[in-house]
């Protein structure tokens, strides 16, 4: 993606005439709560209350939507929404109903597939809204709270912010991709320290809708599973206000990452290494990082256990030496390549992949990717550095087995802090073309 492509415009709206007209009607609002979902009935009642519940009790004088963006079947998405129409959770919870009923809307998003279009169709709508602020929610969530809601709100509203960032209890293996590359690839490069940048819950600013809204990314995979860590990328890059607000523990559906990669790999690590292009000239003169301010109450929460199979994932990098070697050969410096050679001659019990080496294949992969070399595809290149990441996981799964969560992260951080050590590497060869 070129950099005239990057800012040429959003195209074609991603609401349907009837959403459009049912928000000309509305006319005015201060908040939008947006849902994106995808066949997701099941859970999202819950959502909605914790946004209802959420505005009524700490936004009572203004006026708030939500709009839930639907990618699957809408009539289910519909009768879950039906469903909630005696409000009996606000008595449950002992929050006063308020005068007049939130309005909910329920919209089958227009273009792509995926969650960034989705997202796209609730930027519109707040857009058009005039919002003074918003939050996006995951339709899948069973942890949330309506307290959720004035940790992502306040700070736009009070302070001032163009964006809000999640600051979530894990458990230590999960979020992987989080852990071992968008959160240190964001602390090196772009010198702010914000752990969840792909975190699906966040708060934004009318300000950083329109910015967003103004970029033709809207068709390419950033709309599928990239769309998280390019909202990120971009409010650090063109100097939004960021902070997080701690929302204690997400739970979800959790995955041994080694029994199953979605595309959410291919797609997150796909879109950090495209925005790295676009926004070299940005982090090639960051120096240094700080910390992002955090609001909330940070109290002690035991996320859900999660089991990662470490004999499968040495096996897949094992056998991926031999498949991608040719590939390597041509995207790793040759001393990277022989030492993940040694690497792979590794018992389980000795298994180690070094942070050094992860972290300079890593880059060497950034690099070839931006520049396509040797006629590799992206794809081919994406493809070639997941055996690598395996082995990277099984090594820090390894070494902190024994660590508690808070010796565990420091674990991390200590890897986010080797990133930002070894950005000249990547420097150097990103100015060697």
């Amino acid at each position: 993606m070129s950099s005239s492509d990057y800012s040429a415009g959003s195209g074609m709206s991603a609401l349907d005439e009837e959403a459009s007209q049912r928000i000309a009607q509305t006319g005015k609002a201060d908040i939008i709560i947006g849902i994106p979902s995808y066949n997701n009935a099941d859970s999202i009642g819950q959502v909605i209350k914790a946004a209802e519940l959420g505005l009524a009790k700490y936004f009572p004088r203004f006026k708030g939507i939500i709009l839930i963006s639907e990618g699957g079947d809408i009539e289910r998405t519909r009768a879950a929404v039906d469903a909630l129409h005696d409000k009996q959770y606000f008595e449950n919870a002992f929050v006063s109903r308020p005068s007049s009923d939130t309005e909910i809307f329920v919209t089958k998003y227009r273009g792509a597939s995926g969650k960034g279009t989705a997202i796209k169709a609730i930027f519109e709508a707040g857009r058009s809204l005039n919002v003074k602020a918003g939050c996006m929610l995951d339709s899948d969530l069973r942890s949330i709270s309506p307290e959720w809601i004035e940790l992502l709100i306040s700070p736009v509203l009070l302070k001032d912010f163009g964006f809000v960032t999640p600051y979530y209890s894990r458990h230590k293996y999960d979020g992987t991709i989080t852990n071992m590359i968008a959160y240190p690839v964001t602390w090196a490069l772009y010198g702010r320290r914000v752990r969840q940048p792909i975190g699906g819950d966040f708060g934004f600013s009318l300000q950083l809708m329109e910015s967003l809204l103004a970029k033709d990314v809207w068709g390419t995979d950033i709309a599928r599973f990239g769309i998280d860590i390019w909202m990120t990328t971009v409010a650090i890059c063109e100097k939004f206000k960021i902070c997080q607000s701690f929302l204690g523990a997400k739970i979800h559906d959790d995955k041994d990452p080694g029994k199953d990669l979605s595309p959410m790999f291919t797609q997150v690590v796909g879109t950090i290494f495209s925005l790295m292009d676009i926004y070299s000239d940005t982090w090639l003169r960051v120096k240094g990082s700080r910390p992002t301010a955090i609001f909330g109450f940070e109290s002690e929460v035991a996320p859900k256990p999660l089991n990662v199979d470490v004999d499968n994932l040495i096996s897949k990098f094992q056998t991926g030496v031999e498949t991608y070697m040719p590939v390597w050969r041509q995207v790793l410096e040759p001393e990277n390549c022989d030492k993940l050679r040694e690497v792979a001659r590794l018992d389980s019990l000795h298994f180690e992949l070094p942070i050094e080496l992860w972290i300079k294949c890593l880059y060497d992969f950034a690099f070839a990717y931006a520049k396509l070399m040797d006629g590799l595809s992206a794809k081919e290149i994406i493809e070639a550095l997941v055996p690598i990441y395996y082995a990277k996981i099984a090594s820090f799964v390894s070494k902190t087995q024994n660590l508690d969560s808070h010796q565990a992260e420091e674990a991390i951080n200590q890897q986010c802090v080797a990133f930002e050590k070894l950005k000249p590497y990547l420097i150097n060869r990103w100015s060697s073309e």
